[in-house]
């Protein structure tokens, strides 16, 4: 499970054009007046995908948004900082073979009904997530939970995993209340049916509570009254369910304060007066690949035509097209992620250097069929840009890329065929750690894409890299997974191109706003 199976801040064009007139009518000129001082409604709009707000189940992008903010991690990160995870339920510490990872209560903290948060609601918590096998379970995959007193509580896995720190401020992780849960139908297997009561009422200690929810339109938070941390600024907050042309609208007459999904190209003329633009780096990979296999790359699958490609296309152009703030990144990993690489010259704009290579090449000016999403952006960015700017570069160097545009309808499942020729996609993370981009080793979730296996001569030269990556302790295993990009970017199919931007649009009654890759907002943080 990732993030390219999942779309809040990866929108269907058509989707988001159909939902205009609902959401012009669920965001009107009555909503509640925002005030900076304690006390008042801040209104936020969004692009819903929300299914659930039952953290064990949710999986997506407005589903996190919520968790985060109702939900209390036995870790977090602070601000933009990405690098390290700090304590906010737990304290947390390894065993010396990195197999244990021992949580310890960091203070007290109590659910909004007053109960404090003991270790047996973080237990049940997490066996709940792992036994109801919905679409986060897997973030435990391996992990065996156990009570070790009134203070602490362990994860074993079986191999060591420094990840889970990261892990562990999932979204989809947030503690509940045990009680509050088993009385309502909650238990730690595939026969749980808490789930309606979470969509309606929250079991978290995290600084709001949910008052309303409805999926498809309206979530309205107030504040939780046994918070024991600084209490936030605002009273109540306001989600509404709003398509980006309106959010803008909605954003600059100040019927709402924050507007989390306005394209790069809609931000234009929008900062200054009385809205701002805070631009921020996504967590999400755009990427394009080729198919490693004789089969079907045919002349793609040459490592001389991909190393002419890497050199072939003008990453300047892809960033102007993504908008401020966007980046490229050195390897698949994104820049704000320990273990990235910022820059790699493998990954480079150099036409001389491209006909060169592709001269060394078998590819002969056959058309190559080139699969991309007609229909989806990422964090506001079309993907049929994209395709477009690197058909234009390649033709420049003498290769014939035909688009193969389809609706997110068909892409998808061709994608997961492993039968394309070649391809644009996307990849957002499930925690911010390298180990999550193992997905584009060969054999792995991405590379089978490209049909890149393990077996085959360029994979078994990256396999020492991935098990050094794996095997490295924790202040050695950023320079391995350093190594291993390096080395993906010299001899694999896959060509990281950029992260797009994340902006955030606000008006100017609203201060320390900061967008994060992995929650969206920190509600309480917002003055």
């Amino acid at each position: 499970m990732h993030r390219t199976l999942r779309h809040s801040l990866v929108v269907p064009l058509l989707a988001a054009s159909a939902a205009l007139a609902l959401a012009a009518c669920g965001s009107s000129g009555s909503a509640p007046a925002a005030s900076s001082a304690s006390g008042g409604t801040l209104v936020v709009d969004s692009t819903f995908d929300l299914k659930t707000a039952d953290p064990a189940r949710s999986y997506e992008f407005t589903g996190e948004l919520l968790g985060h903010n109702v939900y209390e991690h036995a870790t977090t990160f602070e601000g933009t900082d990405l690098t390290k995870p700090v304590p906010e339920l737990t304290t947390f510490a390894f065993s010396p073979d990195n197999r244990t990872l021992t949580l310890t209560l960091n203070g007290e903290h109590k659910f909004a009904d007053g109960t404090p948060v003991t270790v047996d609601d973080i237990v049940f918590s997490y066996q709940r997530v792992q036994g109801i096998t919905g679409s986060p379970s897997f973030l435990l995959d391996g992990v065996t939970v156990a009570k070790v007193d009134e203070k602490s509580l362990t994860l074993t896995t079986t191999a060591p995993n420094l990840a889970l720190p990261a892990v562990l401020a999932n979204p989809s992780l947030g503690i509940v209340e045990k009680s509050l849960v088993v009385a309502h139908g909650g238990t730690t297997g595939t026969d749980d049916a808490a789930e309606a009561y979470l969509n309606t009422a929250s079991a978290g200690s995290a600084a709001y509570q949910i008052d309303t929810l409805d999926v498809s339109s309206k979530i309205v938070l107030k504040r939780n009254p046994n918070y024991v941390g600084t209490a936030p600024t605002w009273d109540k907050i306001v989600i509404e369910n709003v398509a980006p042309a309106t959010q803008k609208l909605n954003v600059q007459s100040g019927t709402a304060q924050i507007a989390l999904d306005i394209s790069p190209d809609g931000t234009k003329g929008v900062d200054g007066g009385s809205t701002t633009v805070i631009n921020g780096i996504s967590g999400f990979t755009v990427y394009t690949f080729f198919a490693a296999d004789a089969e079907h790359g045919k002349a793609a699958s040459d490592p001389n035509f991909v190393a002419a490609v890497r050199h072939a296309i003008d990453y300047s152009k892809l960033l102007d097209i993504a908008g401020k703030g966007s980046v490229q990144p050195g390897g698949v990993v994104p820049v704000q992620f320990p273990g990235a690489l910022t820059s790699d010259p493998t990954n480079s704009y150099d036409v001389a250097k491209a006909k060169e290579l592709l001269a060394r090449s078998t590819y002969a000016g056959e058309p190559i069929s080139y699969l991309y999403a007609s229909d989806v952006t990422v964090q506001g960015l079309r993907l049929e840009l994209i395709a477009q700017s690197i058909q234009a570069d390649l033709k420049a160097v003498g290769i014939t890329l035909q688009l193969d545009p389809q609706p997110a309808a068909t892409y998808y499942s061709t994608l997961r065929s492993n039968t394309v020729q070649a391809a644009l996609s996307y990849w957002g993370p499930d925690f911010p750690d390298a180990s999550n981009y193992l997905a584009f080793t060969p054999g792995q979730g991405v590379a089978k894409r490209a049909n890149w296996t393990a077996d085959s001569a360029t994979g078994q030269q990256v396999a020492p890299l991935v098990a050094a990556a794996q095997a490295a302790s924790a202040d050695t295993r950023n320079a391995a997974y350093q190594d291993l990009q390096r080395t993906l970017n010299e001899v694999g199919p896959i060509v990281p191109l950029l992260q797009p931007a994340q902006s955030v649009v606000t008006t100017t009654t609203v201060s320390d706003v900061v967008p994060s890759p992995l929650w969206l907002l920190d509600l309480a943080s917002i003055h």
